[in-house]
C-alpha cells in the first residue's frame, strides 16, 4: 500500500471514529456496538505505531493518557467563573422573581438546568481545536488540566467545521456516574486503600491526578452548560445550548424553558423524586433568565449573575431502628461493619443497611443495640448513619464493641500501624477470601477467563470441587462432578474448559494481578512484572529493592515480600507454573538506533518537563543501554528528575553512582 493511501486510510479511520465518539456521547445514539468500536480503535493504533509519521494528533486513541504532569500551571480566566447565589426554599425563589419583575417587568422567560454534581470546568477552543482546559479555581484563576482532560471520552478534541467563532470558551461539569463510581470505590476497599465519599469527591480527585493515563482509566462524563465568546452569537441561552451540541458538545437532554416562577416550581418538583432515577447525582437545579440582552441589563454582583440563582435540594434523612451489625469479609481480609436497619424509605429506595466503615466509626458513634438512627443519602451514594437519638435508647442497651476474631474463620484480626481496618490473616483458609481471589482471578482485567463467573466460582466452592485458585486447573479431570450440578450442561462445560486453557497464555502482569495480594492492583502489577521480569525475582526480592522501582512505596513492597513469606502462596504459584501459567514477562524487541549507551546500565527516577520515563527508557534501550530495576553498585547512571524518592537519592549518593539529568542524556547521544 502507498504512503499516500496509508494516510487517506488513518484519516478515514479517525473520522469514523470521531463520529461513532459523537453519536454515543452527544447524540446518545450509538450506531455500532462497544466490540465493533473497539476493534476499529485497536487497528487504527496498530497503524499509528507502523506509520507515526501520518498519525494524528487529535486521534482517539491519544485518549489513553501517559503523560506525567509535574505540577499544574495557572491560567488566569479570561471571563471569571463566578458561583451562583444558593436557595434551599420557595420563597428566596419567588424573591429572586420579585426583583427581576423589578427591572425586567413581565416580558422574560426562564431556564431551568439540572445542577450536576462534579468539577466545573472551562474549556478554550481555537481554530477548531481544544487547546486549555482549566479548573474552577477560585474563580478569577485556575489549574490548567488540558492533559488528563483530553482523555474524557465525549470532550472533542477536533470540532467539525460548523457555524462557530475562531474563538470561543466553554464551560461545564466534569463527573462520575454512580455505577463507575461503586466499582471502582470497591475496587479501592478491596486492595486496602481510602475510598472516596461520593462521586464528585472521586470525579475531582481524578482530575488533578499526576499521571493522565491512570485518568484515563476512571470513566469520567462531562456535560456543558454556557458559552463565552467576545461577541454575543445568540440572542438566547437556549438557543446557544442547541448551537454548541450541534458542534459536538455534550448538552443536558432535561432543561426546559419555563414562562412563569410556577412552571419553574414545577419543574423543581419533579426533579424533587425524579433526580434518584438517573444515573448520576444531581443536588439542585439552576436558574436562568434566558434572553442575554436581559442578563446583561441585570448584571452581576461581586460575586454571582444577578440573573440567575440555584436551587439545592437538602439532602434526605431518616430515623430508624439499627437491629443489629454484622461483618463482611472482603477478598483482602478486611473486616467491613455494615449496619442492619429496619426497613425505611429514603431518596426514592428502601433502605435497609448502611455503612459503617471501619471501628472508628462505630466508636464515633458510640453505637448501642437497639439505637433508633438518623440515616442520610445525600452526596453519598451509600446510606450513612450519621448520629443516634440519644433520647430514645434504652437504659440497659450494650455497647457495640469491634470484634477481635474473623467473624467467618475465627482467626485473631491484626490492625497494621496507620490503617484504620482491621484484617483477618488467615487468607488461605477464611471463606470469603479464598471464593473473592478466585473471583478476582478469572475477572476480566485479570486472567479474563470466559465461561466462568462469581455465581460459579461460589457453587464450585461449596461443592468442594475448588479451593485454591490453582484448582480451577484441574477442573478438566473433572467433568464427571460437573455434569452433576444443577443448570451446567456440556455446553457450558466446553466453554469453561476451553476459557481455563487459553486463560494459561494471558501474560506474567495479569498472571500477577490475578494472584490478588494486597496493594498490588493493575498498574502495580505491570510495572513490577516489568522492572522484576521474573515471578522468582519478585518472591526473592527485598523491600529496599522494590521500593527502588518507580511508584513502588513501602506499603506495597513490605505486603509482596510479606505475601511471598507464605509457605502456601510458594506452592500456589508452583502448581500454576507446573499447569502452564506464564511467571516472566516477555521481552520486547528493540531496533536499535545506535550503539552509544550498550554496555551501560540506567535507571530512571523521578518526573521529567516534557518527557515521559517510559520514552526516556525506550530511548536508552533504542540506543544498546539495559534498564536495571533497582540502584545498585553495577548501575552506571541514574537519570533524575524532579520529586525523586529520597531513598533512592541516598543509595545513589552512597554508591556514589552518575547523577545525570534527561538534558545530559540527550547530550550523551550527539
Amino acid at each position: 500500500m502507498s504512503a499516500d493511501r496509508i494516510k487517506d486510510t488513518m484519516d478515514a479511520m479517525v473520522k469514523e471514529l470521531n463520529q461513532h465518539t459523537y453519536n454515543y456521547y452527544v447524540l446518545a445514539m450509538p450506531t455500532i456496538a462497544d466490540y465493533e468500536f473497539d476493534k476499529k480503535l485497536e487497528a487504527l493504533a496498530a497503524l499509528e505505531k507502523a506509520h507515526p509519521e501520518f498519525a494524528d494528533p487529535n486521534s482517539p486513541t491519544q485518549r489513553v493518557g501517559g503523560d506525567l504532569t509535574k505540577n499544574f500551571i495557572t491560567v488566569k480566566h479570561k471571563w471569571p467563573m463566578l458561583s451562583l447565589g444558593n436557595t434551599y426554599n420557595e420563597q428566596d425563589l419567588r424573591d429572586f422573581d420579585d426583583r427581576i419583575r423589578k427591572a425586567l417587568g413581565s416580558n422574560f422567560e426562564y431556564v431551568c438546568e439540572l445542577k450536576f454534581d462534579g468539577l466545573s470546568i472551562s474549556l478554550t477552543y481555537e481554530h477548531d481545536l481544544l487547546v486549555r482546559a482549566v479548573t474552577r479555581g477560585d474563580g478569577t484563576q485556575g489549574d490548567d488540566v488540558t492533559t488528563n482532560v483530553k482523555t474524557i471520552r465525549n470532550i472533542p478534541h477536533k470540532l467539525k467545521h460548523q457555524n462557530h467563532p475562531e474563538i470561543f470558551e466553554i464551560r461545564g461539569e466534569i463527573f462520575m456516574h454512580r455505577a463507575a463510581f461503586e466499582r471502582l470505590n470497591k475496587e479501592r476497599e478491596e486492595l486496602g486503600e481510602m475510598t472516596y465519599a461520593n462521586p464528585r469527591n472521586f470525579a475531582a480527585g481524578t482530575i488533578k491526578m499526576q499521571d493522565s493515563a491512570e485518568v484515563a482509566k476512571r470513566p469520567l462524563d462531562a456535560v456543558f452548560y454556557s458559552l463565552n465568546t467576545d461577541r454575543t452569537l445568540f440572542q438566547t441561552h437556549l438557543e446557544s445550548l442547541n448551537a454548541v451540541k450541534s458542534w459536538g458538545f455534550h448538552v443536558s437532554e432535561h432543561s426546559k424553558l419555563a414562562l412563569n416562577i410556577d412552571e419553574v416550581l414545577e419543574f423543581i418538583q419533579h426533579w424533587e423524586n425524579e433526580r434518584f432515577k438517573i444515573g448520576y447525582d444531581i443536588d439542585g437545579i439552576v436558574i436562568k433568565v434566558n434572553n442575554y440582552g436581559q442578563q446583561q441589563e441585570l448584571g452581576f454582583t461581586a460575586k454571582s449573575p444577578r440573573w440567575a440563582i440555584s436551587y439545592k435540594y437538602k439532602a434526605q434523612e431518616v430515623e430508624t431502628l439499627l437491629n443489629k451489625v454484622t461483618y463482611q469479609v472482603g477478598r483482602t481480609g478486611a473486616v467491613t461493619p455494615v449496619a442492619n436497619l429496619k426497613p425505611v424509605q429514603l431518596a426514592g429506595t428502601t433502605v435497609k443497611r448502611a455503612t459503617l466503615h471501619n471501628a472508628n466509626e462505630i466508636e464515633r458513634l458510640d453505637l448501642h443495640e437497639g439505637d433508633t438512627v438518623f440515616v442520610e443519602k445525600g452526596g453519598e451514594i451509600i446510606p450513612k448513619i450519621i448520629n443516634v437519638n440519644l433520647d430514645k435508647r434504652h437504659p440497659d442497651a450494650q455497647k457495640i464493641v469491634y470484634p477481635t476474631t474473623c467473624p467467618e474463620c475465627g482467626s485473631t484480626l491484626i490492625r497494621n500501624e496507620g490503617e484504620v481496618a482491621f484484617y483477618c490473616p488467615n487468607d488461605e483458609g477464611c471463606p470469603p477470601q479464598i471464593v473473592g481471589k478466585m473471583q478476582h482471578f478469572i475477572g476480566r482485567k485479570a486472567m479474563n477467563i470466559d465461561g466462568v463467573g462469581d455465581e460459579t466460582v461460589e457453587n464450585f466452592y461449596r461443592q468442594g470441587l475448588v479451593r485454591h485458585i490453582s484448582d480451577l486447573y484441574t477442573l478438566k479431570d473433572r467433568e464427571a462432578a460437573l455434569k452433576n450440578l444443577d443448570r451446567f450442561g456440556e455446553k457450558s462445560i466446553v466453554n469453561m474448559l476451553n476459557g481455563i486453557e487459553q486463560s494459561k497464555n494471558m501474560p506474567f502482569e495479569k498472571v500477577l494481578f490475578g494472584l490478588g495480594i494486597r496493594y498490588v492492583g493493575e498498574t502495580v502489577a505491570r510495572k513490577l512484572a516489568f522492572a522484576i521480569k521474573t515471578i522468582d525475582r519478585l518472591m526473592n526480592a527485598t523491600v529496599e529493592e522494590l521500593t527502588a522501582i518507580d511508584e513502588i512505596g513501602q506499603r506495597i513492597a513490605e505486603s509482596i515480600v510479606e505475601y511471598f513469606h507464605k509457605p502456601e502462596h510458594i506452592r500456589q504459584i508452583s502448581l500454576l507454573r507446573s499447569y502452564g501459567l506464564q511467571f516472566e514477562a516477555q521481552e520486547s524487541t528493540i531496533k536499535l538506533q545506535s550503539d552509544k549507551f550498550t554496555g551501560k546500565t540506567f535507571v530512571i527516577s523521578g518526573v521529567f518537563e516534557g518527557v515521559s520515563r517510559d520514552e526516556l527508557k525506550e530511548l536508552i534501550e533504542a540506543n544498546g543501554g539495559k534498564m536495571l530495576s533497582s540502584i545498585s553498585a553495577k548501575l552506571n547512571y541514574l537519570v533524575a528528575g524532579d520529586n525523586m524518592g529520597p531513598s533512592k537519592l541516598e543509595k545513589a549518593q552512597k554508591l556514589k553512582i552518575p547523577m545525570i539529568s534527561h538534558q545530559e542524556l540527550l547530550e550523551m547521544l550527539k
